[in-house]
C-alpha cells in the first residue's frame, strides 16, 4: 500500500526501533511512563508514534535531566528520554547509521556496530608495545559542550533525509527539565543518555579529531571512544608536541581537554629504561602499567600491560556491598546466584578480558559477603571462620558452576578475613 504521508517512514522501522528500546530497558523519562506501561497499550502507541513521524508533526518532550555522582566527586547530568521519544530517536538512528559507518574511522570505537571498549583496549595495548610514548586525553563535559553550528555543518553534510534533518534539529533544541523542575532552554550540547546522541557525538569527533589526524599525523595510531582518546608516538618530543597540538584544536572546535585526564606517558617495560614521572594511564576501565608476567618456563619479565583500575575495583566492591547479602540469610544459594550471576558475569566478560588475575580482588570480597551470609545462616558456622572457609571451599568444589567466577578461575582461595 503506497503511504500518503509525507514522510516514507515504515511502521516495520518503528517496530523494530522499539524492539530495540525494549532490550536496553532504561528509566521513565518526564512523563513517569516505563516500558511496561507503554506496552500496556503497545499496537495503539506505536501506530501514533508512527503517524506522527511520518507526518511531520511529531515535535519530542522536554528531557528529563538526573544526577549520576561521578567516581571523582561531583555529579555528571544525564538526559533521560521518554520511552516514545527514545523509540523515535532510534528510528533515525537506525537511518542515518549505515550512511554514518561508512564515514568514520577504523580506530573509533564507541557506540557503533561490531565494535566495542574491549576492542579498543586490546588495539592500545599492542600500540603500547610498539611505541614508546603515548598521549592520553579526554574532552571535559563533551556531551554538554558540542557547537550546534560546527555540529549542523556536519549532519547536513552526510544527513539527506528531510525528515531525518526535521527530527535531528527538533532533539538539539529540545528543552530539559532540572532535577529541581526548572525547564532549561539549551544552546549547545547533546544531552548524555539520549539515543541519538552517540551518532551525533561520534559525527563531530570525526572532524574534530579523527579526520584532523589522518590529515595532519597519518603515521600516528590513536584509539579513540567517543571523548576518550589515545595516540601513540616515538619519542617524548613527539608526544609533547602533539599533546599540544590536540588541546589547541579542541579549543577550535570550541571543546576543552581535561587538564587531570590528559597527558603524556612512558610506556615503560623491561627493555625500556628511565625514569619519568608519568608511566601509567587509565583508559575504558583498565589501567595500562608496568606489570610482571610469567611464560610458563617460569620466566618473569615487565610488560606494559592493561588490568582492570583501582577505581573499577573500588566501584564494584561498593556494589558487593549495597546488595547487603548477610542480611538475605533466607534465601538459598542458588537463589544468590540467580539473583547476582548476570551481573558478576558481565564484570568478568569485560574486565576479565585482559589480565583477569587482577579481578581477584573483586570475587574475593564477593565470596568474603558469603561467608558472612552464610554464618547468619547456619548456626554451625556463626563462631568459627575456619568451618565458614572450609564450608566455602567445598561448595566451590561440589558445584563450581554456581557461580560464575568460581568455574571461571578454577578456584578461589579464600584468604583469612579477620574483619569479616
Amino acid at each position: 500500500m503506497t503511504s500518503t504521508k509525507p514522510f516514507d517512514i515504515s511502521k516495520r522501522r518503528v517496530l523494530e526501533a522499539y524492539w530495540h528500546v525494549k532490550a536496553n530497558r532504561g528509566a521513565a523519562g518526564i512523563d513517569d511512563e516505563s516500558i511496561e506501561m507503554f506496552e500496556a497499550d503497545l499496537s495503539r502507541n506505536l501506530h501514533k508514534l508512527w503517524n506522527r513521524l511520518s507526518s511531520g508533526s511529531y515535535f519530542p518532550p522536554p528531557v528529563k535531566q538526573v544526577e549520576i555522582p561521578k567516581r571523582q566527586g561531583g555529579v555528571r547530568i544525564l538526559g533521560v528520554p521518554t520511552v516514545a521519544d527514545r523509540i523515535a530517536q532510534q528510528v533515525v538512528k537506525a537511518r542515518i547509521e549505515g550512511e554514518l559507518e561508512g564515514l568514520f574511522h577504523p580506530d573509533s570505537y564507541g557506540y557503533r556496530p561490531n565494535k566495542s571498549a574491549a576492542d579498543a583496549v586490546a588495539a592500545t595495548r599492542e600500540r603500547c608495545w610498539k611505541y614508546d610514548w603515548c598521549v592520553e586525553f579526554d574532552i571535559r563535559r563533551a556531551f554538554d559542550e558540542l557547537d550546534w553550528d560546527l555540529l549542523r555543518k556536519a549532519i547536513r553534510k552526510h544527513v539527506k533525509d528531510p525528515w531525518a534533518l526535521l527530527y535531528i534539529e527538533r532533539w538539539l533544541t529540545a528543552p530539559a527539565v532540572s532535577p529541581d523542575g526548572v525547564t532549561v532552554q539549551r544552546t549547545k550540547g547533546v544531552p548524555q543518555g539520549s539515543v541519538i546522541g552517540p551518532s551525533l557525538m561520534n559525527l563531530f569527533m570525526h572532524y574534530c579529531f579523527d579526520a584532523w589526524m589522518q590529515r595532519k599525523y597519518p603515521r600516528t595510531p590513536f584509539g579513540r571512544y567517543c571523548d576518550d582518546a589515545v595516540a601513540h608516538c616515538r619519542s617524548e618530543s613527539e608526544a609533547r608536541a602533539l599533546l599540544s597540538a590536540i588541546e589547541q584544536r579542541l579549543q577550535e572546535c570550541k571543546l576543552e581537554m581535561h587538564p587531570e585526564k590528559s597527558g603524556v606517558v612512558y610506556c615503560r617495560d623491561a627493555g625500556r629504561r628511565g625514569s619519568y614521572p608519568r608511566i601509567q594511564f587509565t583508559f575504558l576501565g583498565y589501567t595500562f602499567r608496568p606489570r610482571k608476567v610469567k611464560a610458563r618456563n617460569g620466566k618473569a619479565w615487565t610488560s606494559f600491560l592493561p588490568a582492570v583500575s583501582a577505581a573499577a575495583i573500588k566501584r564494584m566492591n561498593r556494589t558487593i556491598r549495597e546488595w547487603h547479602l548477610p542480611r538475605q540469610s533466607p534465601a538459598s544459594l542458588s537463589e544468590l546466584a540467580m539473583r547476582y550471576n548476570a551481573t558478576l558475569r558481565g564484570w568478568l566478560n569485560y574486565y576479565g578480558h585482559f589480565y583477569k588475575s587482577a579481578m581477584r580482588r573483586v570475587f574475593d570480597h564477593f565470596d568474603q559477603q558469603l561467608l558472612r551470609w552464610a554464618r547468619r545462616k547456619y548456626r554451625k558456622l556463626a563462631d568459627s571462620m575456619r568451618l565458614s572457609c572450609r564450608w566455602l571451599k567445598k561448595m566451590i568444589r561440589r558445584v563450581p558452576r554456581l557461580f560464575v567466577h568460581w568455574l571461571a578461575f578454577g578456584r578461589i582461595t579464600v584468604r583469612t578475613m579477620g574483619a569479616v
